[in-house]
């Protein structure tokens, strides 16, 4: 086994909180510079980045985990991940029938630019992309786990936009494959207030939306290789892989 360094939840400048300096080559070489295996790719109900930064990554020998952070009907932010680009972009269109027609303001809430490998604007997203989408938390976790993907809800210390915040409680029937504590707490020191996250795995990301904030907090993943179905048994502690509290 070896153990690799993670960081799962990073922003793009897709996203319209994310500075225009998170191009793809800027993530993966401050990912490379902070000695990350992984990265996870999560712009706010989007995927249209990712794909780029995982070809980037894999030049590099970095990991990209390729999703999003979707802000479901009752506005819990959930990580998602999917194994391959195919089932990455049937999520993409299942995203966009789901994405109210709410536009977006750029001078208010930022630009929401997909960038092609030389740096031009190939795309402009027109909808508000941290606007609520269609779809319940339950909705999203069957169509995540019914294609194989990854299911996380987010930084679920938060005081808005988390599970908590939202709903009030954990429902006792959440299918996840881990729980996000967010860098300001530590999954030690929420489970003393919320005991119940135990039972579920609990990892800490830097929810960068700049490239110096990335990396500065990860995970540590034991696993035998680098790979989609190796993170998800690190996760799940399955035949030895687990999640290690220090590299």
């Amino acid at each position: 086994m070896k153990t690799y360094r993670a960081d799962l939840h990073i922003h793009t400048l897709l996203s319209p909180c994310g500075d225009l300096s998170m191009t793809p080559a800027n993530i993966v070489s401050e990912a490379l510079r902070k000695k990350l295996d992984i990265i996870g790719i999560t712009d706010h109900n989007s995927t249209r980045q990712a794909g780029l930064v995982g070809m980037l990554g894999a030049r590099e020998g970095l990991f990209v985990l390729q999703g999003a952070e979707v802000s479901t009907r009752e506005e819990v932010h959930c990580l998602v991940f999917f194994e391959n680009s195919a089932e990455l972009e049937l999520f993409q269109e299942y995203l966009d029938d789901n994405i109210p027609a709410v536009m977006n303001d750029p001078l208010i809430f930022g630009d929401q630019v997909v960038i092609d490998e030389k740096e031009y604007i190939i795309y402009t997203e027109e909808k508000l992309l941290t606007n609520a989408t269609n779809i319940s938390i339950g909705e999203l976790e069957k169509y995540v786990h019914a294609r194989g993907g990854l299911f996380i809800p987010a930084h679920i210390d938060r005081v808005r936009t988390s599970i908590y915040s939202q709903l009030g409680f954990l429902p006792e029937d959440l299918n996840a494959d881990a729980l996000e504590v967010s860098k300001r707490s530590t999954p030690e020191k929420f489970s003393r207030i919320h005991p119940e996250i135990k039972a579920y795995p609990l990892i800490t990301n830097s929810d960068s939306h700049y490239p110096e904030s990335i990396g500065t907090v990860y995970n540590c993943l034991e696993m035998k290789e680098l790979s989609f179905g190796e993170i998800k048994m690190a996760l799940k502690g399955i035949d030895g892989r687990r999640i290690r509290k220090k590299c």
